[in-house]
């Protein structure tokens, strides 16, 4: 490996943190100013991504553990209008939490619209092939977040 390649993926792994940093800052200043906390604000956005879920289901998106870490979580979010908890029609002891997309765009809709139009004109000005990259190198390190959070609350779905 040539020296200017080691400097130039070591500068990648230096920017790749302090993006990862300032979005926890970034997640965390739009969760504050909608009165939730970050996790909460997180499970709300994978209740967006994925769907609806059971608690255990949820918990499992999110590496939390099931039970009273989970629970407190969802009656917050509840508290907050934001999820609503309903019987499974197919099998009335399962609870399924919904998230409210009309709720949470009014919370956070606007701060994330403006973040979204600014990432939005900048990709525009990128080629397919730099979009695909990007699409590429987010899904990633993305999955390796989720794989290590797995690994670091010893859940399943880790790689140890």
């Amino acid at each position: 490996m040539t020296t200017q390649r080691a400097e130039s993926i070591e500068h990648v792994g230096y920017t790749m943190r302090v993006f990862m940093a300032r979005a926890v800052l970034f997640q965390d200043a739009v969760a504050k100013r909608a009165g939730l906390n970050s996790t909460d604000l997180q499970l709300s956005s994978l209740l967006m991504l994925f769907g609806p879920a059971t608690p255990g289901e949820l918990a499992e998106r999110s590496g939390l553990t099931a039970g009273g870490a989970i629970t407190a979580a969802i009656d917050r979010l509840e508290h907050a209008g934001i999820v609503v908890r309903s019987r499974d029609p197919h099998d009335r002891r399962r609870v399924i939490v919904t998230v409210d997309l009309e709720a949470v765009l009014a919370t956070v809709g606007a701060v994330y619209g403006a973040v979204g139009q600014r990432w939005a004109e900048y990709l525009n000005t990128l080629t397919d092939e730099q979009i695909a990259f990007a699409d590429e190198l987010f899904t990633r390190a993305a999955e390796f977040n989720h794989e290590e959070t797995m690994r670091l609350r010893g859940l399943p779905g880790s790689n140890s």
